[in-house]
């Protein structure tokens, strides 16, 4: 695994409170891209729902296909396509033909369907949710590993011969991870197949406890199936706001705190990620208590990351801030900023040789300085000397 973090956002979006011009904020979303591609981030997951009103954006393949045409450098991923909803043999189609369009820059990220209203809508039980994306995972690498042709019959949908016409522009294909929150579904999804991991809500109270066991789950399911998984394929997302100090930070998401914990206590179905209390200072005090959110400055996100580094009990390979609009939009791309100015040099380590350059030419400054103006005195001498006499 390499030393140096990779940096992104998990992007599902979310839009409080839903009052909004939906028009308006999906052009926010590109610009929140088009923002991280500038900075040097690494890579965005662009989330699917369709119940809520809070998180607009249904299909993230047409979303990835309409910002990679606007940005330059950044990968970008599902996170996450909700297989249980799609036929996998389309869904495989549609990657190959998306890995083109982006020069290689896609990534797949899978899940089970995170809103149950969502599934409700296409008569799928939360029950059924994780044994189909297990099954429907299956198919999916198969074609998108096998030039053999597939036939299977499930209660979802039917193929028959099923294969794809368009060879991959990656080599073999894209990038292909497993959502995770609590459940070992993900984990074990990513062992099967020796595929990548994204632990969601990493640093909130269920994250945390279970974060340790991700990896302990992938790696054991991975042996099982004689397959290997790769930390340096595992993405942790995280609740962040920065600002140049904590008292501004905390002025910042009086903007929008309390609807987005609102929304996930009232309206969303995910009681793996539910805040506690009614009231801003209540939300306030459950994200900074529980350690759910960092809420102040870059020295308390690196000081975060690097508390997700040992509790991961052996590193992994990226962390991603979990987007939202606790903010306004002016406050909310200065953390952008922050966090890019400051924390990920600090972890990709690119900044090393700067700092010890500096500290060099400190070290050695006085010493110089005085060489420098002894050798311009002595050349303005020296100059006087030759010069002629008037």
């Amino acid at each position: 695994m390499s030393d140096r973090l990779r940096f992104g956002a998990f992007v599902p979006p979310h839009h409080l409170p839903v009052n909004y011009n939906p028009t308006y904020a999906l052009q926010r979303d590109t610009e929140i891209v088009q923002l991280m591609d500038s900075i040097g981030f690494d890579e965005a997951w662009i989330g699917e729902h369709h119940s809520g009103g809070a998180e607009p954006i249904g299909d993230p393949m047409m979303f990835i296909a309409h910002v990679a045409a606007q940005t330059k450098h950044i990968r970008l991923g599902t996170g996450v396509v909700s297989l249980p909803y799609h036929n996998p043999l389309w869904i495989a189609d549609r990657l190959a033909m998306l890995d083109h369009l982006t020069r290689g820059r896609v990534m797949l990220g899978l899940g089970p369907g995170a809103l149950a209203t969502d599934a409700a809508m296409l008569g799928i039980h939360p029950s059924e949710q994780r044994d189909a994306l297990e099954e429907d995972t299956a198919v999916l690498m198969h074609l998108l590993t096998s030039d053999e042709p597939i036939s299977i019959e499930t209660k979802r949908y039917k193929l028959v011969n099923a294969r794809i016409q368009l060879d991959f522009y990656q080599d073999p294909h894209p990038e292909v991870l497993a959502a995770a929150i609590v459940s070992p579904s993900g984990p074990r999804l990513a062992g099967q197949h020796g595929i990548g991991l994204i632990s969601i809500g990493a640093t909130m109270k269920a994250g945390v406890d279970v974060l340790a066991m991700h990896w302990d789950v992938a790696e054991a399911r991975a042996k099982e199936c004689n397959k290997t998984v790769d930390r340096d394929k595992w993405r942790l997302v995280g609740l962040m706001h920065l600002a140049e100090t904590r008292d501004q930070a905390l002025k910042d998401v009086a903007f929008g705190l309390r609807e987005f914990c609102d929304y996930l206590q009232h309206t969303t179905p995910t009681p793996q990620m539910v805040p506690t209390g009614s009231s801003l200072d209540d939300y306030i005090e459950w994200a900074l208590s529980s350690g759910s959110a960092v809420i102040g400055t870059y020295e308390d996100a690196i000081e975060q990351i690097e508390n997700l580094q040992d509790l991961s009990n052996g590193g992994f390979g990226a962390f991603l801030l979990f987007d939202h609009n606790w903010a306004n939009w002016n406050a909310k791309k200065h953390h952008y900023h922050l966090f890019g100015e400051y924390v990920i040099p600090h972890f990709k380590k690119t900044n090393r040789r700067l700092k010890s350059s500096e500290l060099y030419a400190r070290a050695v400054r006085d010493e110089l300085a005085k060489a420098q103006s002894d050798a311009i005195g002595a050349f303005a001498s020296k100059h006087a000397a030759s010069a002629p006499k008037k």
